[in-house]
């Protein structure tokens, strides 16, 4: 049997929200395998085990920049330590710049960028001359470039938090934007189910059947339970299984939308500002109980 640290259980509530001893129950029955834990947790708690995972909690801009054809463009993130420097004029137009930068340049990674000429220095000598200026961090976290099939559209939103970047062939620019603003809103993770990958997949249905199981139903029933979750699920999270956010009549299909319009979805790039990045907790009560202590 693992031994269950206390830094065991603070990881799995931090990923899940659920109550303290329900995380260490499911580390001892998972012998202390955290994914196992959390798929126990999301089994007997739903989809609150999941929740603090879509948390978003570093701050910056995403930035997007087209040329002039339409047919190639690029999507940057940059990324600060709050909200009131993502909001600083030079710090957006650096953003912006970068982005403009990626799609005249085709640097290979953030590396490359970094060591490419801006005005009049180079990119690395303009973010440090940026933070020294603002007092704050700084960081080019990551970018695409994208050459489009079709025609290329782009969509903001939220204060410039979420980007989206996306290849349209066929349809009209109108009906582009419309996909872009409902990737920015539905937030897909992949065009469709083969960019799902197959472990998540497999979660899910161990999920199901054990959910199915617990709740009482014919083991001869669990299979085809466990496939229509799997189902639902990738009709959430794939651009053209979502429902479109614009329909009328509430069921209508990205999918159907685009065929509607004899056009396809190529490529998308989405990005939201800090997803997957832990921004560190201030518990400003024990900072201000040490700050008193060593004055004493």
């Amino acid at each position: 049997m693992a031994e269950i640290t206390a830094a065991m259980v603070k990881e799995l509530r931090e990923k899940t929200d659920a109550p303290m001893m329900e995380c260490k129950k499911a580390l001892a029955e998972a012998d202390g395998d955290m994914a196992k834990a959390e798929e126990i947790l999301r089994v007997k708690l739903g989809n609150k085990a999941s929740k603090a995972a879509s948390r978003v909690a570093a701050e910056g801009v995403v930035a997007i920049d087209i040329d002039s054809s339409g047919k190639l463009g690029a999507i940057v993130e940059v990324n600060s330590e709050t909200d009131f420097v993502a909001k600083n004029s030079d710090f957006v137009q650096f953003a912006k710049d970068l982005a403009k930068l990626v799609v005249t340049s085709k640097p290979a990674d953030v590396q490359a960028l970094s060591s490419l000429a801006l005005g009049g220095s180079t990119v690395e000598s303009t973010r440090t001359a940026l933070v020294g200026k603002i007092g704050e961090n700084i960081s080019i976290r990551r970018f695409a470039r994208v050459e489009a099939q079709g025609r290329l559209a782009s969509y903001i939103h939220g204060g410039s938090k979420i980007g989206v970047l996306v290849d349209v062939v066929g349809g009209d620019i109108d009906l582009a934007k419309d996909v872009a603003m409902h990737i920015a809103a539905s937030k897909p993770e992949s065009l469709d189910s083969t960019g799902v990958p197959a472990d998540l997949l497999d979660a899910e249905r161990r999920i199901a059947i054990e959910k199915a199981r617990e709740a009482g139903k014919p083991e001869a029933m669990l299979e085809k339970i466990a496939e229509g979750t799997v189902q639902k699920y990738l009709r959430e999270v794939t651009l053209l299984g979502q429902v479109f956010v614009k329909a009328d009549d509430g069921k209508q299909t990205v999918e159907q939308l685009l065929k509607a319009n004899g056009a396809a979805v190529k490529d998308f790039v989405l990005y939201v500002v800090g997803k997957g990045i832990e921004k560190r907790q201030t518990d400003f009560a024990a900072e201000v109980a040490a700050m008193a202590a060593a004055r004493a």
